[in-house]
């Protein structure tokens, strides 16, 4: 199962514009095995909340990406809790990669 075909699974179905905003954030990784997805949808919220800061776009005209970003950090905490006892670590990881975004030259 690719991670587009694990995210069509997900019931209820998310409206059609966080899903479109989901994979255009995953670009290639929707192809990619699912069992990547944890990664993957990491890897994707911090690209665009990362872009987001470096074009100061963080007001309401980014509601759409903030929305992507956001479902992207909850999906991979659904699928990395097949796996529950690296939770912990795995959200430790997370907080610090997205919060070194703000610390990080991306917002200077």
């Amino acid at each position: 199962m690719t991670i587009a075909e694990w995210l069509a699974t997900r019931s209820p179905a998310p409206p059609p514009q966080l899903t479109d905003g989901v994979l255009a954030a995953l670009g290639g990784a929707g192809r990619e095995d699912a069992r990547l997805l944890p990664e993957r949808c990491l890897a994707a919220a911090e690209k665009v909340v990362a872009a987001l800061l470096r074009d100061r776009r963080t007001g309401r005209e980014a509601a759409g990406e903030l929305l992507a970003a956001d479902a992207l950090v909850t999906y991979a905490f659904e699928a990395a809790s097949d796996d529950p006892a690296s939770l912990a670590d795995r959200a430790r990881a997370a907080m610090r990669r997205l919060a070194g975004l703000a610390a990080s030259d991306v917002v200077r």
